[in-house]
């Protein structure tokens, strides 16, 4: 055999040895290949099983993100409100203030702006007001009762309704640094100034400005000699709070005769005759006092009665302060109580200015079938939204679910400038450390022929002096 055939015959062999061997390999693969199938996770949960579809976009919403990042604040109750004399000589007069505040809270809590002329005043949306109250029957231990309960329901803000309540609550309420409103105006507020708050003037200063006037009008009717004045006034502590040194000083600086003092009862069982005889006595042609309704009408009836009046057989001039209220006296005495002076009132009912406006838009929405007639009415408006401004301001620096009393008497009350209550009050109410009275000035206003007169203002002399 040739070499080259003995090289091909070799060649031929290992290609035939190559061939038996590869079917062999080509089978050693496909049996392993089972072995790998059993493994795959992938046919208990394929591909097809968890589709897009199945975590869509919409599981996840892009309304939810922001929740994050502003959360919608949690539902807040403030209150407001406080004692109240429901029971007793001023149950009318509180009963009329308790519904201004009832009404007010209503309207801040369907519109969240402090009033129609304040838009840019804004109660936040999750703030809602109520009204707390307890009826103090005009004595103090009730007062202070009713005080410790709604300090304990956490009350930020607190109200007075008549003196006796104010001298009882004052010290206490200072020291807690609560911040009150008052339909009071006791001098005992100013020394030292404490933490309530008025809107009318101090009881002093509004008779004062009764004397100036009447002074002015004896001069000008060319009288030469000093005319006598004398307190009748409430035997009460809202009666005896003008009975200070510094106003009889006051009124003989002035130029006046310095006659004396007599008491009539809050509400007097019997007419006031000897008094007014008293007066009639003693040759006095001024008669000053603080008295509410119910006292200064039976007085006057009985003063016509003995022929005293202005333009009576004896000339005198009776003057009170503002729980007088001229809106209640007129519609019940009419002419019978003409040439009575109260000083310091809210305005006539019947007053062209935003806030009587406010006033009749709320009753004609909140109690169209049962108005309120009583100008104190006006007090509760005023008083509610002093407190809801307090509140409104505080906020503006602490959250409303971390509000402190001390928070709303600083950052609140403390900071109320120029504070419009739409003309219900004689001027804007300001306040400040020391300085609790709201107005500026006094407004006078007389009855004639039946019906209020406005006098003009005359301003504060604070006879009362801050200490």
């Amino acid at each position: 055999m040739t070499r080259f055939k003995l090289s091909f015959a070799v060649c031929l062999i290992v290609l035939v040895v190559v061939l038996q061997i590869l079917p062999g390999c080509t089978t050693k693969t496909t049996t392993t290949a089972p072995v790998t199938t059993p493994v795959k996770t992938t046919t208990t949960v394929p591909a097809t099983t968890i589709p897009a579809t199945t975590i869509p976009a919409t599981t996840i919403p892009a309304t939810t993100i922001p929740a994050t990042t502003t959360p919608t604040p949690k539902p807040i109750k403030l209150y407001i409100g406080g004692t109240f004399a429901l029971t007793g000589a001023y149950a009318e007069d509180c009963a009329a203030v308790l519904a201004g505040y009832q009404d007010y809270a209503k309207y801040v809590n369907d519109n969240h702006i402090i009033a129609p002329w304040y838009t840019d005043k804004k109660v936040p949306s999750n703030v809602t007001f109520e009204v707390l109250w307890g009826d103090d029957q005009l004595a103090a231990d009730k007062a202070l009762t009713i005080y410790d309960d709604l300090k304990s329901k956490g009350m930020l803000v607190e109200r007075v309704s008549g003196s006796p309540e104010g001298l009882a609550l004052k010290d206490r309420m200072n020291e807690d640094r609560i911040g009150a409103t008052s339909q009071s105006t006791s001098p005992a507020y100013l020394s030292p100034p404490v933490t309530i708050f008025t809107n009318a003037p101090i009881y002093t200063d509004q008779l004062a400005s009764i004397a100036e006037w009447f002074l002015a009008k004896w001069q000008a009717a060319g009288n030469t000699a000093k005319p006598r004045v004398a307190y009748l006034t409430a035997d009460s502590s809202l009666g005896r709070g003008i009975v200070i040194p510094e106003f009889q000083a006051y009124l003989e600086k002035l130029g006046y005769e310095f006659a004396g003092a007599q008491y009539v009862p809050m509400v007097p069982t019997t007419p006031p005759t000897t008094q007014l005889s008293w007066l009639k006595d003693n040759k006095v042609n001024l008669a000053l006092g603080c008295m509410i309704n119910p006292g200064s009408q039976p007085t006057i009836k009985e003063a016509v009665r003995l022929g005293m009046g202005p333009d009576l057989d004896y000339k005198i001039t009776f003057g009170f302060a503002y729980p007088a209220h001229l809106q209640v006296f007129v519609p019940a005495m009419g002419t019978l109580g003409n040439g009575v002076i109260v000083a310091g009132d809210f305005c006539a009912l019947d007053a062209n200015n935003d806030g009587t406006k406010f006033a009749n838009a709320l009753q004609d929405k909140y109690r169209p079938d049962k108005k309120i007639t009583h100008v104190m009415y006006l007090c509760g408006i005023i008083e509610a939204m002093t407190q809801v401004e307090a509140l409104r301001l505080a906020m503006l620096k602490t959250p409303a679910d971390k509000l402190t009393p001390v928070n709303v008497l600083e950052d609140g009350f403390f900071q109320i400038k120029n504070f419009s209550d739409g003309d219900m009050t004689i001027s804007p109410l300001t306040y400040g450390p020391g300085d609790v009275e709201g107005v500026d000035s006094v407004r006078l206003q007389q009855v004639q022929n039946g019906k209020i007169v406005e006098l003009g203002s005359y301003p504060l002399r604070h006879i009362y002096k801050h200490e």
